[in-house]
């Protein structure tokens, strides 16, 4: 059975849309490697960076589209390693709150000038960029929609 041209151009975009990140990924994180932390762990700083001082590890859970469950034990080892600190809320004993060390600090600045990622992504032009962050966004909330979750990440 042949697909209709429309389905044919979703899939093509779909896989090319998988092939890109997995390399952009891939080549991240060679370099993030040099510096002894993870991509995973590049986002947990950028955006407890990013949140400041109201990072708790559901809103970095919803920021990443994960469960809490799994980003709470990234977390735990994300704090042996010295890199971020968690410390009780003063008002709300139950609630964690996030923060980068020093150590997590140099690891923030470190990760977010990585050249490979803007070697990779300065190919495009400017407007092109933008329009790029417009189209993602609405995939990524149509995918989100689809999922039945009502949350859009604040970023980008």
């Amino acid at each position: 059975m042949k697909l209709s041209l429309s389905k044919d151009l979703d899939y093509k975009l779909f896989v090319l849309l998988r092939q890109a990140g997995h390399a952009i990924v891939k080549s991240s994180e060679k370099e993030l490697r040099k510096n002894g932390i993870s991509l995973v762990e590049h986002a947990v700083l950028f955006i407890t960076q990013s949140i400041g001082d109201k990072a708790t590890p559901a809103e970095i859970a919803r920021w990443m589209v994960r469960e809490r469950n799994s980003i709470s034990a990234l977390l735990m080892r994300m704090e042996k390693k010295g890199l971020i600190r968690m410390t009780k809320d003063l008002d709300r004993k139950n609630l964690l709150r996030v923060s980068l060390t020093k150590k997590g600090k140099k690891a923030y600045d470190f990760s977010t000038r990585m050249e490979s990622v803007h070697s990779i992504i300065s190919t495009l032009p400017n407007e092109v960029r933008i329009r790029m962050i417009s189209y993602l966004k609405e995939l990524r909330d149509k995918a989100m929609e689809d999922l039945g979750l009502d949350y859009k990440p604040p970023f980008p």
